[in-house]
Protein backbone atom coordinates (compact mmCIF):
# COMPACT_ATOMS: atom_id res chain seq x y z
CA UNK A 1 0.00 0.00 0.00
CA UNK A 2 1.55 3.34 -0.82
CA UNK A 3 1.79 6.07 1.44
CA UNK A 4 -0.58 8.55 -0.22
CA UNK A 5 -3.17 5.70 -0.18
CA UNK A 6 -2.70 5.02 3.63
CA UNK A 7 -2.20 8.41 4.56
CA UNK A 8 -5.83 9.53 2.84
CA UNK A 9 -7.44 5.95 5.08
CA UNK A 10 -5.79 7.85 8.02
CA UNK A 11 -7.45 10.89 7.01
CA UNK A 12 -10.97 9.58 6.56
CA UNK A 13 -10.96 7.47 9.55
CA UNK A 14 -9.68 10.54 11.86
CA UNK A 15 -12.28 13.23 10.26
CA UNK A 16 -15.37 10.84 11.34
CA UNK A 17 -13.78 11.45 14.56
CA UNK A 18 -13.53 15.40 14.45
CA UNK A 19 -15.49 16.06 17.45
CA UNK A 20 -15.55 19.73 16.00
CA UNK A 21 -17.71 17.73 13.25
CA UNK A 22 -20.05 15.30 15.36
CA UNK A 23 -22.84 15.39 12.82
CA UNK A 24 -21.56 12.88 11.14
CA UNK A 25 -21.64 9.90 14.50
CA UNK A 26 -24.79 11.66 15.68
CA UNK A 27 -26.24 11.00 11.99
CA UNK A 28 -24.59 6.90 12.40
CA UNK A 29 -26.01 7.09 15.97
CA UNK A 30 -29.57 7.90 14.42
CA UNK A 31 -29.21 5.34 11.50
CA UNK A 32 -28.24 2.70 13.79
CA UNK A 33 -30.50 3.07 16.57
CA UNK A 34 -33.15 0.77 15.90
CA UNK A 35 -30.89 -2.11 15.47
CA UNK A 36 -29.29 -5.04 17.71
CA UNK A 37 -26.06 -6.60 17.30
CA UNK A 38 -27.93 -9.47 15.59
CA UNK A 39 -28.60 -7.21 12.90
CA UNK A 40 -24.57 -6.31 11.91
CA UNK A 41 -25.31 -7.69 8.58
CA UNK A 42 -27.97 -5.48 8.12
CA UNK A 43 -25.96 -2.28 9.68
CA UNK A 44 -23.26 -3.01 7.22
CA UNK A 45 -24.99 -2.92 4.33
CA UNK A 46 -27.01 0.73 5.98
CA UNK A 47 -23.65 1.94 6.36
CA UNK A 48 -22.39 1.01 3.01
CA UNK A 49 -25.46 2.66 1.24
CA UNK A 50 -24.41 5.59 3.15
CA UNK A 51 -20.59 5.73 1.76
CA UNK A 52 -22.19 5.13 -1.54
CA UNK A 53 -24.12 8.32 -1.50
CA UNK A 54 -21.48 10.45 -0.05
CA UNK A 55 -18.84 9.01 -2.41
CA UNK A 56 -20.91 10.34 -5.49
CA UNK A 57 -21.09 13.75 -4.32
CA UNK A 58 -17.98 14.02 -2.46
CA UNK A 59 -16.22 13.56 -6.46
CA UNK A 60 -18.59 15.53 -8.21
CA UNK A 61 -18.19 18.21 -5.68
CA UNK A 62 -14.52 18.31 -5.24
CA UNK A 63 -13.96 18.46 -9.05
CA UNK A 64 -16.55 21.20 -9.16
CA UNK A 65 -19.35 19.18 -11.41
CA UNK A 66 -21.87 20.44 -8.67
CA UNK A 67 -21.95 23.12 -7.21
CA UNK A 68 -24.22 24.20 -3.98
CA UNK A 69 -24.66 26.33 -1.17
CA UNK A 70 -22.62 25.50 2.08
CA UNK A 71 -25.21 27.35 4.28
CA UNK A 72 -28.17 24.86 2.87
CA UNK A 73 -26.01 21.95 3.20
CA UNK A 74 -24.66 23.14 6.94
CA UNK A 75 -28.39 23.34 7.42
CA UNK A 76 -29.46 19.91 5.92
CA UNK A 77 -27.40 17.89 7.66
CA UNK A 78 -28.88 18.11 10.96
CA UNK A 79 -32.36 17.71 8.93
CA UNK A 80 -31.08 14.37 7.60
CA UNK A 81 -30.09 13.09 11.18
CA UNK A 82 -33.38 14.09 12.82
CA UNK A 83 -35.95 13.16 9.59
CA UNK A 84 -34.05 9.77 10.32
CA UNK A 85 -34.93 9.91 14.22
CA UNK A 86 -38.58 10.82 13.38
CA UNK A 87 -38.69 7.05 11.18
CA UNK A 88 -37.12 5.49 13.81
CA UNK A 89 -40.36 6.82 16.26
CA UNK A 90 -42.67 5.15 13.56
CA UNK A 91 -40.40 1.99 13.53
CA UNK A 92 -40.83 1.04 17.34
CA UNK A 93 -42.92 -1.26 17.26
CA UNK A 94 -41.50 -3.65 14.34
CA UNK A 95 -37.68 -2.29 14.89
CA UNK A 96 -35.55 -3.57 12.00
CA UNK A 97 -38.05 -6.72 11.56
CA UNK A 98 -38.11 -5.90 7.95
CA UNK A 99 -34.72 -4.58 6.54
CA UNK A 100 -33.76 -7.18 4.28
CA UNK A 101 -32.00 -6.07 1.00
CA UNK A 102 -29.37 -3.01 0.29
CA UNK A 103 -32.85 -1.61 -2.01
CA UNK A 104 -34.92 -1.16 1.40
CA UNK A 105 -36.45 2.03 1.88
CA UNK A 106 -34.58 2.47 4.64
CA UNK A 107 -31.14 1.76 2.75
CA UNK A 108 -31.79 4.01 0.16
CA UNK A 109 -33.06 6.83 2.54
CA UNK A 110 -29.51 6.30 4.07
CA UNK A 111 -27.91 6.82 0.50
CA UNK A 112 -29.86 9.89 -0.06
CA UNK A 113 -28.97 11.42 2.59
CA UNK A 114 -25.39 10.38 2.03
CA UNK A 115 -25.27 12.38 -1.10
CA UNK A 116 -25.91 15.52 1.19
CA UNK A 117 -23.53 14.14 4.15
CA UNK A 118 -20.87 14.72 1.13
CA UNK A 119 -21.24 17.60 -0.35
CA UNK A 120 -20.43 18.61 3.77
CA UNK A 121 -17.51 16.07 3.24
CA UNK A 122 -15.96 18.08 -0.10
CA UNK A 123 -14.81 21.07 1.12
CA UNK A 124 -12.65 19.18 3.98
CA UNK A 125 -11.32 16.97 0.86
CA UNK A 126 -10.56 19.85 -1.56
CA UNK A 127 -7.89 21.65 0.69
CA UNK A 128 -6.78 18.39 1.67
CA UNK A 129 -5.87 16.94 -1.73
CA UNK A 130 -2.34 17.05 -2.86
CA UNK A 131 -1.45 16.21 -7.00
CA UNK A 132 -4.49 15.67 -9.22
CA UNK A 133 -2.43 12.77 -10.69
CA UNK A 134 -3.48 11.06 -7.53
CA UNK A 135 -7.15 12.31 -7.19
CA UNK A 136 -8.67 8.99 -7.47
CA UNK A 137 -6.38 6.90 -5.15
CA UNK A 138 -6.97 9.78 -2.60
CA UNK A 139 -10.44 9.78 -3.19
CA UNK A 140 -10.81 5.99 -2.96
CA UNK A 141 -8.90 5.83 0.39
CA UNK A 142 -10.64 8.88 2.00
CA UNK A 143 -13.51 6.79 1.34
CA UNK A 144 -12.33 3.41 2.96
CA UNK A 145 -10.82 5.32 5.59
CA UNK A 146 -14.59 6.90 6.35
CA UNK A 147 -16.07 3.75 6.01
CA UNK A 148 -13.74 1.72 8.01
CA UNK A 149 -14.45 4.29 10.67
CA UNK A 150 -17.95 4.06 10.45
CA UNK A 151 -18.57 0.43 10.72
CA UNK A 152 -16.24 1.50 14.13
CA UNK A 153 -18.57 3.52 15.26
CA UNK A 154 -21.66 1.70 14.90
CA UNK A 155 -20.24 -1.67 15.67
CA UNK A 156 -19.22 -0.09 19.15
CA UNK A 157 -23.07 1.08 19.33
CA UNK A 158 -24.24 -2.28 18.67
CA UNK A 159 -22.64 -3.51 21.23
CA UNK A 160 -23.49 -0.91 24.25
CA UNK A 161 -26.70 -1.95 23.35
CA UNK A 162 -26.33 -5.65 23.73
CA UNK A 163 -24.34 -4.69 26.75
CA UNK A 164 -27.33 -2.38 28.10
CA UNK A 165 -29.86 -4.63 27.20
CA UNK A 166 -28.33 -7.57 28.26
CA UNK A 167 -26.51 -6.88 31.85
CA UNK A 168 -29.60 -3.97 32.88
CA UNK A 169 -32.70 -5.56 31.03
CA UNK A 170 -33.43 -2.62 29.20
CA UNK A 171 -36.07 -2.79 26.78
CA UNK A 172 -35.01 -2.26 22.94
CA UNK A 173 -37.46 0.42 22.49
CA UNK A 174 -36.18 2.38 25.22
CA UNK A 175 -32.47 1.98 23.49
CA UNK A 176 -34.36 3.24 20.25
CA UNK A 177 -35.89 6.17 22.73
CA UNK A 178 -33.26 7.26 24.64
CA UNK A 179 -30.90 7.15 21.29
CA UNK A 180 -33.49 8.46 19.05
CA UNK A 181 -34.54 11.70 21.23
CA UNK A 182 -30.91 12.81 22.34
CA UNK A 183 -30.25 12.41 18.26
CA UNK A 184 -33.53 14.71 17.59
CA UNK A 185 -32.51 17.06 19.99
CA UNK A 186 -29.48 17.86 19.50
CA UNK A 187 -30.16 17.53 15.53
CA UNK A 188 -32.57 20.38 16.18
CA UNK A 189 -29.89 22.40 18.31
CA UNK A 190 -27.65 22.18 14.94
CA UNK A 191 -30.52 23.21 12.78
CA UNK A 192 -30.92 26.81 14.60
CA UNK A 193 -27.44 27.58 14.82
CA UNK A 194 -26.67 27.38 11.09
CA UNK A 195 -26.40 30.49 9.29
CA UNK A 196 -30.20 29.92 7.89
CA UNK A 197 -31.88 31.06 10.83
Amino acid sequence: MSSVFSTYIEVGFNHIYDFQAFDHMLFLLALSAIYTLQDWRKVIALVTSFTIGHSITLALATFRIIEFNSELIEFLIPVTILVTCVTNFFKLKGAAAKQPTILSVHNLMAMAFGLIHGMGFSNFLRHMLGSRDNFWQQLLAFNIGIELGQLLIVGILLVAGFLIMTLFRASKRDWIMVLSSAAAGISLILMLQTSIF
